[in-house]
């Protein structure tokens, strides 16, 4: 499998061949065995240094080579393994002749105690963002320089932060001299006459220069671009007359050698691409970057500083990975800055790390936000949270998971269905919450736009900032108005509707396993929901209906917490049965009435059972008033519901209210009636 880690291990005494079966055998015989375990039972020495993190990792999830140190050679002693362990386990047999040593463990034996070097980090001592992104992006680097050597024009697409970065890195490894274009410093005096004639400012001087570069560029010569996306007009794809007038002077010479970097969320006209022969994107950050040699290290140990990751005990950086994962390394570092900052002179731990990284990510996003909302906020719905805790469980594993397998069991997310005020977004807040993740809740009709082509703009800039702030969660409220199911007439809407599902489809089959990132659209029109998005590769429906009895028991147990309006056990069992037919939003609505009437009521008035029953007898009577207007007869629960609620607020005796609910009597009977001790 590629992109597993190498580690070269030299085993110690005559166990080499136990030690070679019980690496290839790993993960079928024993899938959970770690590194610091396997080692603990046949010790060896390394070729590098260990890093304590590794030890943590399964065996079956690493390349392991066997390694025949040379004479001399110098080896290291991973943590844990002393020297004097070392000794014994070079030593032969308690009785019977001496064995041969083999010729594969006879260095090791014989030289691994005189040239033992001390465990030693991973982590860098200092790191600039520079440096950062040399580490994270050296193979693209290197094939970029390798097209321009080769008298290639590229189209570099990356984040803006990247770009001043990357630009000169690039363009200094390909062999030639290097022309960047850019306006005149301010203050020169010096202004610029654009190439229609007229008066311009800053981005007629950098268009000017340009032409002058492509005109003067020499053979050997590449002329960098550090903004083209901006030059083309900004976010358009349409031939603009600022793209138009790019693309004359990029064309004037086409031997000419460009390298030019555009946004993500950015769009150029697609004949202004066309310009350059090879396009590459510079994407998140990989799992593992390129270590010492031929090794592979985790890319959280080669971005995280000494200090920084001995600032938060139980640093791990395998496990951080996906809290960074959507990161660019110049973003990452600012990040790191902020968590250290934070916690420079308290005792920090990895937990306040992976905190303070997600309030970084929602602090420097527009739309993403840090959730509030926990499973223990909501009352009721077992079946609801056992299929979310089942998917949330699956991708808490997805780094454990073949990459083959990955795409296939990851979900992409869910489709929580039912009626109006049964909690379907505080479901879905709960969830980011347990993933450790930022959310964004995006109205669906906000998504649509009058404009061609704008809805699905809009729907790639709202996965592309997801996976920024991955791991994050993605709410459509309203999923139906933008996933609605496609038809084949050709009316204007009917394409619209059509070309934003196909863009929610791209998305969706675009996800990568190591970025976590979870859809979740709620609506009460399951039933026109496209059906290509009720695939279960794509999408898991999960029923959020009205909440049975026990569910309104914890609802209102949850509420009368929350809101601290005293209600005993007898009074909360009496609720339940009284709001059959309720939602959750009506059942919080009790709760928070009784609570507004005590602190902000004119007059103010007492939290008791009489107030409990006057408001739960009026909401079902608002409730039976709607259904009559709407013409269902016999939606609500017909006849006389008596119960009784008791209650002592410590204010007077325990009273006893009577709420009688009868669809068919006066407004008034459907008030509380109140008998006190």
């Amino acid at each position: 499998m590629t992109g597993r880690i190498v580690v070269e291990l030299a085993p110690l005494g005559d166990r080499v061949q136990e030690f070679t079966d019980r690496c290839t055998l790993a993960g079928a015989d024993e899938p959970d065995l770690t590194l610091g375990q396997l080692l603990s039972e046949v010790p060896a020495v390394g070729r590098r240094p260990f890093d304590a993190d590794l030890l943590g990792i399964r065996v079956a999830r690493l390349r392991v080579r066997v390694w025949q140190p040379a004479a001399g050679e110098p080896v290291h002693l991973p943590p844990g393994l002393t020297v004097e362990r070392l000794g014994g386990a070079t030593d032969g047999p308690a009785a019977g002749p001496e064995p041969s040593p083999s010729p594969r463990t006879e260095p090791a034996a014989e030289h691994a105690a005189e040239h033992i070097a001390e465990p030693a980090t991973a982590h860098p001592e200092q790191l600039t963002e520079k440096a950062a992104v040399r580490v994270v992006h050296k193979p693209e680097i290197d094939r970029c320089a390798a097209y321009l050597d080769s008298g290639l024009s590229v189209l570099v697409r990356c984040e803006k932060l990247l770009v001043e970065h990357l630009a000169g890195e690039i363009a200094g490894r390909s062999g030639r001299s290097v022309q960047i274009v850019q306006a005149q410093p301010a203050g020169t005096g010096r202004q610029t006459i654009g190439l229609g004639g007229g008066q311009s400012g800053r981005r007629q001087e950098i268009l000017a220069a340009l032409q002058t570069a492509v005109r003067e560029a020499k053979a050997n010569t590449v002329v960098v671009v550090p903004h083209l996306d901006l030059l083309a007009g900004g976010n358009d794809t349409a031939l603009n007359p600022e793209a138009r007038e790019l693309t004359d002077v990029v064309y004037e010479r086409s031997d000419c050698v460009l390298l030019a970097f555009i946004d993500p969320s950015l769009a150029v006209p697609e004949v202004l691409a066309n310009r350059f022969a090879v396009r590459i994107e510079f994407d998140i950050l990989p799992r593992v970057v390129a270590g010492p040699g031929d090794t592979r290290i985790p890319v959280a140990d080669a971005l995280v500083t000494r200090e920084e990751a001995a600032a938060f005990d139980g640093f791990r950086a395998q496990e951080l990975y996906k809290h960074i994962a959507g990161f660019n390394a110049v973003r990452l570092r600012h990040a790191l800055r902020f968590a250290l900052h934070q916690h420079r002179h308290t005792h920090a731990t990895f937990e306040d790390l992976v905190a303070e990284l997600r309030v970084f990510k929602a602090a420097t996003s527009s739309a993403f936000e840090v959730p509030n909302v926990e499973f223990t906020d909501i009352g009721g719905y077992d079946d609801v949270r056992h299929q979310i805790f089942r998917a949330l469980r699956l991708l808490g594993k997805a780094d454990d998971l073949p990459q083959k397998l990955r795409n296939e069991l990851v979900p992409r997310g869910f489709i929580f269905h039912g009626p109006p005020g049964t909690g379907k977004t505080l479901f879905a807040k709960a969830t980011a919450n347990a993933l450790n993740a930022t959310i964004q809740v995006v109205s669906g009709p906000e998504v649509t736009d009058m404009y061609v082509g704008e809805s699905e703009r809009k729907v790639r800039e709202i996965f592309a900032e997801a996976r920024r702030n991955a791991p994050a969660v993605i709410v459509f409220d309203e999923f139906d108005s933008i996933a609605s199911r496609r038809s084949g007439r050709e009316d204007g809407g009917s394409r619209a509707g059509n070309a934003m599902v196909a863009q929610l489809l791209t998305e969706l089959d675009g996800f990568r396993p190591e970025v976590p990132v979870l859809v979740i659209g709620t609506t009460n029109r399951l039933d026109i929901i496209d059906d290509a998005l009720l695939r279960p590769s794509r999408f898991q429906p999960v029923h959020i209906d009205l909440p049975d009895l026990s569910a309104r028991r914890a609802i209102a147990e949850v509420h009368s917490r929350h809101f601290e309006v005293p209600a005993g056990e007898a009074v909360l069992d009496r609720i339940a049965l009284a709001t059959a037919g309720m939602n959750g939003d009506e059942i919080r609505s009790v709760f928070r009435d009784a609570r507004a009437g005590e602190v902000l009521g004119d007059p103010p008035g007492p939290v008791d059972a009489r107030r409990l029953g006057e408001l739960v007898g009026a909401l079902r009577q608002a409730g039976q008033d709607r259904d009559v207007s709407r013409g269902q007869h016999g939606v609500r629960p017909a006849g006389q519901a008596r119960v009784m609620l008791a209650i002592d607020t410590g204010r007077r005796a325990p009273a006893t209210t009577t709420i009688t609910v009868d669809p068919d009597a006066d407004r008034d009977e459907g008030q509380g009636e109140a008998t006190g001790a």
